[in-house]
């Protein structure tokens, strides 16, 4: 008996000892603003702002929202507390508050107390929703009914979707928030932490949540980090909250060691992105040769210009000087008939031969009909066509005959002579004119 009494206040003692050593390296940890000012340096600027002192800006996108871009909700025994997915957000989602400026965006104001999260929160009929609290706004009077949040700073989303570790997919848009907040009410949900001194506004109740979600909302334990930075695995946050004093340990007001002024800070659509400020990229634009006549400057589909092609115009075809007759050799087409100029009055006509050449392109020149003398009989004219088969072929133009002629007969014969076809026009002068001139001699 009195062994088991012993063995028990053996192991109530050594429960004591390895309990209170964990209470009290707890509380031992403390730190300054100084803190916050060397932490943060690396991810945005410290400047003087009005009425506020030293305030953070981060080097983040012009479309950050503390509370809203890079994080989600997780539920612990101080209340629905947000995760951040950037390596500062220890620091600035669980001590201080937000505010925005319309020129430089969102910044951060540091304070002394630790939370869960910084917002007020509110429920309508589906939805959840979130907004940090301003600098200066205690849990009263976010609780009362004269604070009223600007509409575009609350965060909506369907109550089914509060848990989602993916939550930044599933906001409201916020042309929306106006119906939404007409239908809403404040959520009075706080929980008091006396080791810390502090009161935390919880969010949600569990019990709504699990409701809308319809499944088990699991609370995700708290546990002290030893270094600036926090961690979530196993169902486990690890994060660095030390009690924080405004004063350094010897009395000395900290101040960040690089302060920029106001006016040399770039407005929240200029700034960059990432830890430190990327190098703007010069693009230069292709030259563009301005085409000179005649060149072709065609692209190809890559978009990479070639180069300039040149096109000879065509050659100018020379005009016919009359009487050049051109006939062309292409079928379809009308040839020009021969000028034939008629014999004056008793001369007969002297043979002309028109001479057509079948090569392409190349222009005959004319021939010269000298008229016959008078008292000349006329002789017979042969005719050489051209060869196409396809083009029509124009009639000659005999001049006629004195009156005091007997009229003459023409005979057409054709000949044929290596497959070209030729006419010839033969006159050939009436029997019955023969019988008379032998009986008048």
């Amino acid at each position: 008996m009195r062994s088991l009494k012993f063995f028990a206040l053996l192991v109530a003692l050594s429960t004591g000892a390895w309990i209170i050593p964990q209470v009290a390296s707890g509380q031992q940890v403390s730190a300054s603003y100084q803190l916050f000012y060397d932490e943060l340096s690396p991810y945005g600027t410290w400047v003087d702002y009005p009425n506020y002192g030293y305030v953070w800006i981060p080097d983040r996108d012009p479309g950050f929202s503390p509370y809203e871009t890079a994080g989600h909700w997780i539920f612990t025994e101080d209340g629905w507390t947000w995760v951040s997915d950037y390596p500062w957000g220890w620091a600035a989602f669980h001590y201080g508050r937000w505010d925005y400026d319309n020129y430089y965006g969102w910044f951060w104001v540091p304070d002394d107390v630790w939370g869960p999260a910084w917002v007020s929160w509110r429920r309508s009929p589906g939805y959840f929703g979130w907004a940090p609290l301003r600098p200066g706004i205690s849990i009263s009077i976010a609780f009362g009914r004269d604070y009223r949040e600007r509409n575009e700073r609350w965060i909506f989303v369907r109550d089914r979707d509060i848990t989602r570790p993916d939550i930044g997919r599933y906001y409201v848009n916020r042309t929306n928030n106006v119906t939404i907040i007409n239908h809403s009410t404040v959520i009075v949900n706080t929980r008091r932490d006396d080791t810390r001194n502090a009161t935390y506004i919880m969010g949600p109740g569990r019990d709504d949540v699990q409701r809308a979600t319809r499944t088990t909302v699991n609370s995700v334990a708290i546990r002290d980090n030893k270094q600036p930075g926090h961690r979530l695995s196993n169902s486990e946050l690890q994060i660095y909250r030390p009690q924080v004093q405004k004063r350094n340990s010897n009395g000395q007001v900290p101040a960040p060691s690089k302060v920029m002024k106001l006016n040399d800070v770039k407005p929240a659509s200029e700034r960059n992105a990432g830890n430190r400020q990327e190098q703007p990229r010069t693009v230069n634009p292709p030259r563009v040769q301005p085409p000179q006549p005649p060149a072709v400057n065609p692209s190809d589909n890559k978009g990479r210009q070639q180069q300039p092609r040149t096109v000879n115009p065509p050659t100018r075809v020379q005009p016919s000087q009359p009487p050049a007759v051109n006939p062309s050799d292409n079928k379809g087409r009308q040839q020009q008939a021969p000028t034939v100029n008629p014999s004056n009055r008793g001369q007969s006509s002297q043979p002309r031969v028109v001479d057509r050449s079948n090569n392409k392109g190349k222009e005959k020149q004319p021939q010269n009909v000298t008229p016959p003398n008078k008292g000349q009989t006329p002789q017979p004219g042969v005719v050489n066509p051209s060869n196409s088969k396809d083009k029509e072929k124009q009639t000659q133009n005999v001049a006629p005959p004195k009156k005091s002629q007997a009229p003459q007969r023409l005979d057409v014969s054709r000949s044929k002579s290596s497959g070209k076809e030729k006419e010839q026009l033969k006159i050939t002068p009436p029997k019955k004119q023969d019988e008379k001139d032998k009986q008048r001699e």
